[in-house]
């Protein structure tokens, strides 16, 4: 078997090596290729005979398909198609909108651009057909002519006078009942702007009851959800049914409307950034003061506004001291480093206190280690700010009684002698009404008698017994004068300044320190780095010229070894914004027993001017000592005048400093060491301010009331009596009793409720009387102050504009209005809008965020110019301290963006129902606004404190 194998394998071999043999003779040594090559083609073929074979079979196949299982083609289509082909016809578009081309053509380009910007980029990649794009450009003009028309029909008075003005106090006084909320929960942790939001819906919820807008101002998600709901709204009420019916015309409009044009504006309008660089660009005409950007640096608890500032001022330290100067620029750059040392300086102390958290409060600083003034009970009685913190002493230590009865004589007088007056000019005219006065004048004095000085009267004023009886017997037997009261009104006044639970104590008070803080006597201490009082001190000189502060320089009359010596050393003449005007170089020495010191101050004619009427206002015996040169229009080239006044105000000032003067007045001291202290002269009332004092003295605007109405007298002697009877039996009441019911908080505050609530329906329909008192109550906080103090501001706006504008104020302001809402206005408004969202006819870049320290500095320099413009004449007014804080809380109020957007919906839903008062917008939005978690909990809250007094019936 293996031999039979073998042979078998072998005959295979030499038969497959024979044709091997055989093909290399026959064909060659390629033999191999051309066998492989024969294969790849042969199975070549074969794959591409069956590919086609294939296809030609399936195509047979799904044609026959096609005809067994669909229908046939509807002729519909192809007709629809051959349509489509055809030229589309013109639309006509009526460019007109509102009537007025002034109007119109920006208009037209506001939409023009909108449909480019937004539809026409990603329109044109699906289709070249024009006439969708006509459509929705007539769709918003219709919708537009339909606004307009509304518009015209609308009386905008009432909303720009009342409803702007109750939504902005409202917002404000949801606001600051935020910030007292946030310091109750902890005096000494400072709330976080969160927790200031929060806060801030919460209370909001709590004055509306029945809606808050905290996810249109918190969430965004939220926000574009109720302005795509909003414009649907509103296409419905301008377009027309069938523009309103397609569903897609009618979303690009609305996605148009909501994505493109309000929320992009909503977004730059509640940016506080932009806020604070349009409140700079307001009052641009105004120049910074020095004073008010250092008041602001001291007051600020914000690291981040101190650090920008203080950063800024080393930079233009490196810079002034790498200039090489010589000359007289040298000593203008050594002010300008001295200054911005100061500033530096200021701002570490500042930083060093917030971080260390140290008390940064000014009054609590000042009362604890600082230095304070003395002000005089008679300036204080006849103060208005600095009269209702001696009234709130005096109720809390009892002595109430003889303050209102010092007041009220104070006002039986002024009328008695006003009414002696009255009745002596009548009797020169022949008309005899001697008994009737006097009787009036007597019953007036015994209701003084009664209500303070008898034995009935509670509480009683009590003085010697023998001058109540003295009196007593006066009214009995003779007839009563304006000086009846004056031996028992003495008597008070010395028990008022000399007893200790009164005046002397009132100095050591807190609210002694608070009204130094509003007649803005009180300087505030600035940090240097030690825990005790004895690192504080005051206002330093910012020049460095001098370390000394205001109050240590008072202390210089109690001390005869200390002497003050100034005179004018050198004049010149100086040219500011185009005003040419003299400036005054006064070297002032001080000389005590171990130093010497001296420096430079400098002063303009108009700064003595102002001195010397506010030292002869206090002191009237200096005005027959001291004179001052009579002013005179200045000229360039008169040299020999200014020598001359340079002559004459040294000799002012060395009569001045006499140790004579010093010692007849020692309250002069503070005025003269104010004047001569090295640094901006801050001027007291302007010309406008003295003739206001009539108005703003409680005493005489009280009296001057009564008075009138006796100098009005109609010529019938029986009517006149008559209305002279009433005025005079209701005086006592009305200087004594009401003096006291004001002075308490008898006013309905309710804690939660809008400002339009509060208004007065008694006031005259005035419109800028009662814009400026909502305004005053919620930016300076009136009423949650002494009653007495708001009632008197109250008449002294109704006096100041019937007195300055008399009945023409409401055509005025009118007038204002309907220029406001003229075609010319509203024009340069759209054209306002159109250049900032596409200047230059294109799509604005976004705006990129500013630098930190850019911003910070914009807000300090925000809140200087604010502080800036207030006009001296409020400060005396309301008191300085109220004035700083009600403008800070204005400003502060404007940095949250969550706050600006709820200011701005405020605004816009305001505005929707003016526009549309038959359609129930205010429910609209109540439901839009239902969602918010801030509503359900203020019904659970209610809910709570409900369910006990129901248990309880």
């Amino acid at each position: 078997l293996l031999t039979h194998q073998s042979r078998t394998s072998l005959s295979i071999w030499g038969w497959g090596s024979l044709g091997i043999v055989l093909s290399l003779i026959t064909f060659g040594p390629f033999v191999i290729f051309y066998l492989a090559f024969y294969i790849l083609c042969f199975v070549g073929g074969g794959f591409v005979v069956t590919l086609l074979f294939g296809k030609t079979n399936s195509e047979k196949y799904l044609e026959q398909c096609e005809h067994s299982f669909l229908p046939p083609t509807s002729t519909g289509i192809p007709k629809c198609l051959e349509e489509m082909k055809r030229e589309a016809r013109t639309i006509k578009i009526d460019r007109r909108l509102t009537g007025a081309n002034i109007i119109d053509e920006p208009l037209q380009q506001v939409i023009q651009f909108s449909l480019r910007d937004y539809v026409q980029y990603w329109y044109y990649t699906l289709s070249d057909d024009e006439s969708f794009l006509l459509e929705i450009r007539q769709t918003l003009q219709n919708a537009l002519i339909q606004f307009a028309t509304r518009s015209k029909e609308i009386d905008w008075q009432p909303y720009f006078t009342t409803r702007i003005v109750d939504d902005f106090g409202t917002h404000l006084r949801v606001f600051r009942k935020a910030q007292q909320k946030i310091t109750e929960k902890d005096d000494q942790a400072k709330g976080t702007a969160e927790d200031l939001v929060d806060t801030f819906f919460e209370v909001e919820v709590e004055m509306e009851k029945d809606v808050c807008r905290d996810l249109v101002c918190t969430s965004p998600k939220d926000e574009e959800g109720f302005l795509r709901d909003l414009c649907e709204v509103l296409l419905y009420l301008l377009l027309p049914p069938g523009d309103f019916q397609n569903k897609i015309m009618r979303y690009f409009v609305r996605e148009i409307l909501a994505r493109g044009i309000l929320l992009p504006l909503i977004n730059q309008l509640s940016d506080p950034d932009y806020i604070n660089q349009y409140i700079i660009w307001m009052i641009r005409d105004s120049n910074c003061n020095y004073e008010a950007f250092m008041n602001i640096i001291k007051l600020s608890d914000n690291i981040g506004e101190l650090e920008a500032v203080r950063d800024k001022a080393a930079e233009e330290l490196q810079y002034l001291r790498s200039l090489d100067t010589v000359g007289d620029d040298i000593n203008t750059i050594k002010n300008q480093i001295n200054s911005l040392l100061f500033v530096k300086k200021v701002c570490d102390s500042r930083i060093q206190r917030l971080q260390s958290g140290k008390e940064i409060n000014t009054v609590k600083l000042a009362a604890n280690f600082g230095k304070l003034c003395t002000v005089p009970l008679d300036s204080i009685l006849v103060d208005n700010v600095a009269l209702q913190f001696f009234m709130d002493y005096m109720q809390q230590t009892g002595g109430q009684a003889h303050l209102f009865f010092w007041m009220t004589v104070e006002g039986y007088r002024v009328t008695a002698q006003q009414q002696l007056e009255v009745l002596l000019s009548r009797q020169k005219d022949g008309k005899h009404q001697t008994n009737q006065t006097k009787g009036l004048l007597r019953a007036a004095a015994v209701g003084i008698y009664e209500q303070y000085l008898s034995e009935k009267a509670s509480p009683r004023v009590t003085v010697d017994d023998y001058l109540v009886a003295k009196l007593a017997d006066t009214l009995n037997h003779e007839d009563p004068t304006p000086e009846i009261f004056d031996d028992i009104q003495r008597k008070v006044y010395e028990l008022m300044l000399r007893d200790e639970r009164f005046y002397p104590s009132f100095r050591q008070n807190a609210l002694y320190v608070r009204m130094l803080a509003e007649l803005d006597m009180l300087k505030d201490p600035s940090f240097r780095g030690s825990d005790d009082g004895d690192g504080e001190s005051f206002n330093g000189s910012p020049t460095g010229s001098i370390n000394l502060s205001l109050d240590d320089l008072s202390n210089v009359s109690s001390d005869d070894s200390v002497q003050l010596h100034a005179y004018i050393s050198d004049t010149g003449v100086c040219n500011d914004h185009g005003k040419t005007y003299a400036l005054y170089a006064i070297t002032v020495h001080r000389r005590s027993l171990n130093s010497e010191e001296m420096w430079k101050t400098y002063r303009r004619y108009s700064d003595f001017h102002d001195f010397h009427m506010r030292i002869t206002e206090q002191f009237e015996n200096l005005s027959s000592i001291l004179k001052l040169p009579g002013k005179k229009t200045f000229n360039n080239m008169d040299r020999d005048f200014l020598e001359k006044r340079k002559k004459d105000l040294n000799a002012y000032l060395q009569l001045l400093l006499t140790p004579e003067m010093m010692k007849a007045s020692p309250a002069l001291a503070h005025y003269v060491y104010d004047f001569l202290e090295n640094k901006a002269y801050s001027k007291g009332k302007g010309d406008f301010a003295r003739k206001m004092d009539t108005f703003v003295n409680p005493l005489r605007n009280s009296m001057r009331n009564v008075s009138n109405a006796v100098k009005s007298l109609p010529d019938s002697l029986a009517e006149g009596m008559t209305k002279m009877s009433d005025n005079m039996g209701k005086m006592s009441e009305r200087l004594g009793q009401d003096i006291k019911q004001s002075f308490f908080k008898t006013d309905s505050d309710p804690e939660h409720c809008r400002v339009s609530a509060q208004l007065d329906d008694t006031v005259d329909d005035n419109i800028p009387l009662r814009v400026m008192l909502l305004l005053m109550d919620e930016v300076f906080d009136l009423k949650e102050r002494n009653q007495w103090l708001r009632r008197n501001i109250k008449n002294l706006l109704q006096q100041l504009i019937r007195a300055t504008y008399g009945d023409t104020i409401n055509r005025k302001i009118v007038d204002h209005v309907d220029w406001m809402t003229s075609p010319e206005q509203v024009a340069d408004l759209v054209k306002r809008f159109r250049d900032a969202f596409w200047p230059n006819g294109i799509l604005a870049e976004t705006v990129p965020c500013r630098d930190k320290a850019i911003r910070m500095r914009t807000r300090v320099a925000g809140k200087t110019k604010l502080l800036s413009i207030m006009p001296d004449e409020l400060k005396h007014i309301i008191g300085a301290e109220t004035t700083r804080k009600g403008i800070l809380r204005v400003f502060e109020m404007f940095q949250h963006n969550q706050l600006n957007r709820r200011m701005v919906y405020v605004f816009l839903e305001g505005f929707l129902e003016t526009l549309f008062p038959q359609y129930k917008f205010r429910e609209l939005f109540n439901k839009l606004h239902s969602r918010s978690k801030q509503i359900q909990k203020y019904k659970q809250k209610l809910q709570t404190t409900q369910a006990p007094s129901l248990q309880k019936r």
